[in-house]
């Protein structure tokens, strides 16, 4: 009978809809995460030739997971090197590994011994070069953040902040400053179309597009928060109730099949 099939459809729908509420949940607290949401479509047996009003429908499927890039709240730190963005845009990072480059919202860096800025998942953070004053050079090519450990006149290095405007700056134990970058933000025409790759890390694919990389503040890549970092768009509320939802539906479909079941029974004791 087609409806075990139809059924079946509709379980292992719920299934997927569970497994990815189950997902959004678990990553209620982690920095700079994005929730998903399922979209299903309908299947029916209709052809060229065939009754339009006879046509019979025959389950659903998944038609895509679909992440949501809304801006989460922003949680104040205080410290030097946490940095939230407030608009579109993704920090761009570095496989030190693979060389392929990543993009974030997890603002969260470290400084390492030899003065390389990290992700918290030790991605090397991309930046534009400066000269002196702080002017950006080139805004071609991003280059890998790294703060000199001490500057031309052999000071050691002493604190590193980061300014709304995305400057790096050093300061060191003669009491010197000196910018050593701009962090570069990245935006995509279909954000939706990135791949996630974990450690809210995303690529970039051919259904996001090719990565813009902007100053900050300017373009909608968005400003920066200093001292801050942005918390997951995931709403605790809203996936209690789409759980319920897809639990009812998983026992919609399996009370289906169970009728079912019992027609084919009933069909079978007939013929004996």
């Amino acid at each position: 009978m087609s409806s075990f099939y139809t059924s079946l459809s509709g379980l292992r729908n719920s299934q997927t809809d569970l497994n990815t509420i189950a997902h959004n949940i678990a990553n209620a607290e982690t920095t700079g995460f994005k929730k998903s949401s399922v979209e299903f479509i309908d299947l029916v047996a209709n052809g060229s030739t065939s009754d339009p009003g006879k046509t019979q429908g025959l389950g659903s499927a998944v038609s895509s997971v679909t992440q949501n890039f809304s801006l989460g709240a922003i949680d104040q730190t205080g410290r030097a090197l946490d940095v939230a963005i407030d608009g579109d845009g993704f920090f761009a990072t570095r496989n030190t590994e693979s060389n392929q480059i990543f993009f974030t919202r997890n603002g969260n860096f470290t400084l390492s011994p030899t003065g390389d800025l990290f992700t918290s998942g030790d991605q090397q953070l991309q930046m534009f070069p400066v000269d002196a004053t702080g002017t950006v050079t080139s805004t071609a090519n991003t280059v890998d953040a790294i703060v000199p450990l001490t500057n031309a006149a052999g000071a050691d290095l002493t604190n590193v902040t980061i300014e709304k405007n995305g400057i790096i700056n050093a300061a060191y134990g003669d009491g010197s400053i000196t910018p050593v970058g701009r962090l570069a933000l990245a935006t995509f025409t279909a954000p939706a179309g990135l791949r996630a790759v974990g450690a809210t890390n995303w690529e970039n694919t051919g259904s996001s597009g090719a990565p813009v990389y902007e100053l900050p503040s300017n373009g909608r890549g968005g400003a920066l928060l200093s001292g801050a970092l942005e918390r997951s768009n995931v709403d605790i509320a809203e996936e209690m109730v789409g759980l319920i939802t897809a639990q009812r539906n998983f026992q919609a479909n399996a009370r289906a099949i169970d009728t079912a079941t019992q027609f084919s029974q009933t069909i079978i004791n007939l013929r004996n």
